[in-house]
C-alpha cells in the first residue's frame, strides 16, 4: 500500500486543520494551503493523487483550480468542496473532470470515503471504513 499525495486547498483554516490529520490516519500524505495562488504553484511543482479544493475563494476560485489541475495532469482526482451546494455548480465542476462533490458541512468519514474511492480509481486502494473515528 503506498500513501496519496494530496493537497488540500480552503481558505477556512480550521478545514485543513480538521482534514489534514484525518486523512492522515488513512495514508494521505497532506499538504494544506488557504491561498489558492500558493496552491496552483505547488499543483505546478509536484503531481498530486488527489486534489481537494473550495469551491467559493477570493482570489482564484475552485473552478479555476479544476481547470488548472486538468490541464497539468489528466490522472490527478479532483474533488470540490463548497458551503453553497448547488447542482448547476456541482453539475458544471463534473462537466469539467471532477471527480466527486460534497457540500459543508461534512464531517471527515465522508470525505475519507470519497477519497478512498478516488484512491480505488488510482489503483492505489487505502486501509478505510465507514465508520471510524475523526
Amino acid at each position: 500500500m503506498s500513501n496519496l499525495d494530496v493537497l488540500l486547498l480552503d481558505d477556512e483554516p480550521i478545514v485543513g486543520k480538521r482534514l489534514k490529520p484525518a486523512l492522515a490516519k488513512v495514508g494521505c500524505e497532506v499538504e494544506v494551503f488557504q491561498n489558492p495562488v500558493e496552491a496552483l504553484k505547488r499543483i505546478d511543482e509536484k503531481d498530486f493523487d488527489i486534489v481537494v479544493t473550495d469551491i467559493s475563494m477570493a482570489e482564484v476560485d475552485g473552478m479555476q483550480v479544476l481547470e488548472h489541475v486538468v490541464a497539468k495532469n489528466n490522472a490527478t482526482k479532483v474533488i470540490m468542496i463548497t458551503g453553497f451546494a448547488m447542482m448547476s455548480l456541482a453539475r458544471e465542476a463534473m462537466e469539467k473532470g471532477a471527480f466527486d462533490f460534497i457540500a459543508k458541512p461534512f464531517k471527515p468519514d465522508d470525505l475519507r470515503a470519497i477519497i478512498a474511492r478516488a484512491a480505488e480509481a488510482l489503483g492505489k486502494p487505502i486501509a478505510f471504513e465507514a465508520g471510524e473515528s475523526a
